[in-house]
């Protein structure tokens, strides 16, 4: 797969957006699938609800996850995700604005690959998008032949 998709998964609109215009200032993702809750986020994984009939071994190199989310948490998300192999090996960084340690630990037990607090400037926070999306998406490049 040569296109660059991340999953945001976030439910507030402010950072939403900010988050896509970081992506977009930096030019880091093909397309970006944003989903608003933790439910839609899964539907969007395994081609489920309204993604029903979506081609769901087309998986994101990178999923932003918050983890204060309706419906189900961005913590439970997680673990489905590493509980499924198609999706276990996908890049996940926590974007939240929790900064209990609890969740930190917790989102590392799960198989977080990065806890991220979200930063309230905006300049610090499309410098930490970019950090982000440079890291994941061009330095953890998968090998041709190995997706």
């Amino acid at each position: 797969m040569s296109d660059k998709i991340v999953l945001l998964v976030e439910d507030n609109p402010d950072d939403e957006a900010l988050t896509l215009r970081a992506l977009a200032r930096h030019d880091l993702a093909d397309q970006v699938v944003v989903a608003r809750d933790g439910q839609e986020a899964l539907d969007f994984l395994f081609g489920e609800g309204r993604y029903k009939g979506r081609d769901a071994s087309i998986l994101p190199r990178l999923i932003l996850l918050d983890l204060k989310l309706p419906k189900i948490d961005g913590l439970q998300v997680l673990e489905r995700l590493r509980a499924h192999p198609p999706t276990r090996r996908i890049p996940v960084v926590i974007l939240t604005s929790s900064g209990e340690a609890r969740d930190m630990r917790r989102s590392y037990d799960l198989g977080a690959n990065s806890y991220v607090r979200k930063p309230v400037d905006f300049a610090r926070f499309i410098e930490a998008a970019r950090h982000l999306g440079s890291y994941w998406l061009v330095l953890n490049e998968v090998p041709d032949g190995e997706e």
